[in-house]
């Protein structure tokens, strides 16, 4: 159907635009930018083709997998004012105690949220956004409902029955519309009436909004929590992508702000938001859908890394010759950082002459000093501190050392020391080994790409000895280990590093996956004690137990993050840091990352093949974020 006809439709009254997203995209792992960019495509698209009069203040995210504690901010900020969706009541363990209630974010937003209890009957979820309007479904809607007495004296609050065809297309019957004619004043039955969705959030305010109680925290779906891990490939491009939009839209700023005659590439970035939000889709994203979608996917990613880097290359061009200098080093981060800085090739003549500049092999080194935030700083004047080139980053097959820390490998590859210098401590328990690969049988109950479930770690395996522990580098810069070993049937080889002024081990990992129904955890036991740890989400964080003492806890036992996690006491603490991973888990001292999943069903060959990743252990003073 065409714009023109939807139109029509809505001038009619027959359609009422709903959405306030670009696509019904997850809220898990989509990033902090992308999910403000869903709305701001959304919205921006139903004013073009609607109109403001026909937008609609509700943000309809029916069928998503969980939605982070960030989300009421960004749906006030972006002029939306209801939420409605059903999945929660998908949880497995644990119902939330309301159907109708205030959520509050992180910063205090609140927004008014219904959860529709209709339920399909003989469906072991608690309720469904396809109702056939039937006499059941009308019935369940009332029956599940747990705010029947939520109302003032006489008075029941209202309920939204959503109804019709409404996952894969296809909307209400005939059928269903004549149900519901009769069920309007069917004896001994709910009073039932169709409306618009606008009309029933208003209705629920203006009834009962001051009486209706507050949720303040995640909603967190007990259910689903394989989508954090499952196509891991199309879950890196997103994560690629992100970080690449962020960087030339910086750069092509800097550029315009610089020179007004610097025409600002937005055709292009709007091109690639595009792409990257459309593949942010609720079913695309977490891993859910048939192999076809992910070749196309990927396809799709090829082309918004060729838009990215084609702006950010032309912004950093323009800057260049605007400031006169051939090399740039950028921070497009907001913390200042102290950079030693590899350039690759040879010096011209001139900069030879430089003795502060070290000779190393493919390039040289040399000290960018420090850059500050959201910066482009000219490296005219190359500059190298001499006392660099007589402090090298100590590597041999057994260990790893520079002046904050010393990490000590058995023969075998195992990680089984990890020592702070600075703070005179042992980072790992007596007798345990960092950098664990643990291998799980992986059955869910239901079709597997979207779920783990709670008995997964029942039985474990662990990878190999290493065949293979090497040298690979050992310099003023970096030390570096590549370890190769196997589990089962797939190889995996880590080239393990320490650089120079850093307490961060960083472990660069390749993949040739050839498992089926198999998970992969990495494990890092940690000397530090607390009951809960910090997950990163967008733009701020969330705590999570890590004891199984109540029943929300435990159903806890695979949780997402974004870029990192962190166990904290009271003056010291270790963070988990990643590239491009999701799924992970902290019970009581081991914090793990979930790497790799091979379900068969949407996608027989999901995740089979070679894949690349890196992730990190940083070790802290203090707690997170107040390191001293």
């Amino acid at each position: 159907m065409c714009i023109r006809d939807s139109r029509q439709r809505v001038r009619r009254g027959q359609w009422e635009p709903i959405g306030g997203m670009w696509v019904e995209a997850d809220c898990n792992l989509t990033g902090s930018e992308s999910l403000a960019r869903q709305f701001l495509l959304g919205r921006s698209y139903f004013r073009k083709h609607f109109g403001n009069q026909a937008e609609s203040p509700v943000l309809w995210l029916p069928d998503v997998f969980g939605y982070a504690w960030n989300l009421p901010q960004l749906i006030k900020e972006a002029g939306l004012t209801y939420f409605f969706t059903i999945k929660i009541g998908w949880s497995q363990y644990n119902r939330l105690p309301y159907d109708s209630f205030w959520w509050q974010g992180l910063d205090g937003s609140k927004v008014l949220t219904h959860f529709s209890p209709t339920k399909d009957p003989g469906s072991p979820f608690a309720s469904t956004y396809n109702a056939a309007a039937t006499p059941g479904h009308v019935f369940s809607t009332w029956t599940n409902f747990q705010q029947k007495d939520g109302g003032k004296p006489g008075q029941t609050p209202p309920l939204l029955m959503s109804y019709g065809y409404g996952d894969g297309g296809g909307g209400p019957t005939r059928e269903m519309q004549e149900n519901l004619r009769h069920l309007a004043s069917f004896p001994s039955a709910p009073r039932v009436h169709r409306g618009k969705v606008i009309d029933f959030f208003r209705e629920l305010e203006d009834s009962v909004g001051d009486q209706l109680p507050t949720w303040n925290g995640e909603l967190y779906l007990e259910y689903h929590r394989g989508t954090y891990t499952t196509q891991s490939r199309n879950k890196r491009a997103n994560r690629k992508s992100e970080f690449l939009l962020h960087d030339a839209e910086f750069l092509a700023t800097l550029a315009a702000m610089m020179d007004d005659s610097y025409i600002y590439p937005q055709g292009l970035l709007q091109r690639a938001w595009e792409l990257v939000c459309l593949n942010q889709f609720h079913d695309i994203l977490p891993g859910s859908s048939i192999g076809a979608v992910y070749k196309e996917s990927l396809e799709q990613y090829a082309e918004v890394a060729e838009l990215g880097q084609r702006v950010r290359a032309g912004a950093l061009e323009h800057i260049s010759e605007l400031i006169g200098a051939r090399l740039l080093a950028v921070n497009p981060t907001a913390f200042a950082h102290r950079e030693l800085l590899f350039v690759p090739g040879r010096l011209q003549s001139d900069e030879n002459d430089n003795r502060r500049v070290q000779i190393v092999s493919g390039g040289y080194l040399l000290d960018a000093g420090e850059l500050p935030p959201y910066s482009v700083t000219p490296l005219t004047a190359l500059s190298f501190n001499d006392d660099v080139a007589h402090q090298p980053v100590r590597a041999t097959q057994y260990h790893l050392e520079n002046d904050w820390l010393r990490i000590e490998f058995a023969s075998n590859g195992d990680i089984e020391r990890v020592f702070d210098k600075r703070c005179n401590r042992d980072i790992l328990p007596a007798g345990q080994i960092a950098n664990q690969f643990q291998a799980f049988e992986d059955r869910p109950k239901t079709p597997d790409a979207w779920d783990i479930d709670i008995y997964y770690d029942d039985r474990v395996w662990y990878a190999e000895a290493a065949h293979a522990v090497d040298v690979i580098e050992e310099g003023p810069l970096r030390g570096t280990l590549e370890i190769r070993r196997r589990i089962f049937n797939s190889e995996i080889i880590q080239q393990i590093s320490l650089v120079r002024n850093s307490a961060r081990i960083d472990f660069k990992t390749q993949v040739d996956w050839r498992e089926r129904h198999t998970l992969l955890k990495v494990a890092f036991p940690v000397d530090v004690l607390s009951t809960m740890a910090t997950y990163e989400i967008q733009w701020g964080n969330v705590q999570r137990p890590t004891h199984r003492n109540t029943s929300r806890g435990g159903a806890k036992f695979e949780a997402c993050a974004q870029k990192w996690i962190d166990l904290s006491e009271g003056d010291y603490g270790v963070s988990l840091l990643n590239d491009c991973k999701y799924g992970h888990d902290v019970k009581d001292n081991v914090l793990r990352m979930t790497l790799l999943r091979s379900p068969t069903m949407p996608d027989p060959a999901a995740d089979q093949g070679a894949h690349q990743f890196a992730y990190s252990l940083l070790p802290h003073a203090g707690r997170w974020g107040r390191e001293t």
